[in-house]
């Protein structure tokens, strides 16, 4: 049986336009987000582990689109996200937290396919998007 991991990310910005990222163990910089748990709605997933991952509480803007991982079976729900609180923590899900400019935040984010999430949730013009990582 074919089963796929749902997934839900947050670019969260700031009131300077700066980037939310958190810098996981293994991954390194990334913007928040983690599976959607079972009996979990796509919304409260991101808002959990964008709360878990870096302290801060969001609302959610903006449905920004879906990113399909072929390979690894895995469904990016993407959001985007205004903070409503200040407190950066760290978890053992994120080794750093902060908020970056948009430059910045694309220089610290090895991934391209995260850079390209990144980019495309940005780009109100044309959301929802989808694409095929």
């Amino acid at each position: 049986m074919n089963k796929f991991i749902i997934t839900s990310g947050a670019v969260v910005l700031d009131e300077h336009k700066r980037i939310l990222l958190k810098k996981d163990p293994y991954r390194g910089w990334e913007l928040p987000g983690g599976i959607v748990e079972e009996n979990e709605n796509i919304k409260n997933a991101v808002v959990r582990e964008v709360k878990e991952e870096t302290g801060i509480n969001i609302d959610i803007i903006e449905f920004c689109g879906v990113s399909q991982d072929i390979k690894r079976n895995i469904c990016n729900m993407w959001c985007l996200g205004t903070p409503l609180n200040e407190n950066l923590k760290v978890s053992k899900e994120s080794l750093e937290v902060g908020f970056f400019s948009i430059e910045d935040a694309l220089k610290l984010i090895r991934n391209d396919d995260f850079k390209e999430e990144l980019l495309r949730c940005l780009d109100k013009d044309n959301h929802p998007f989808f694409i095929t990582l």
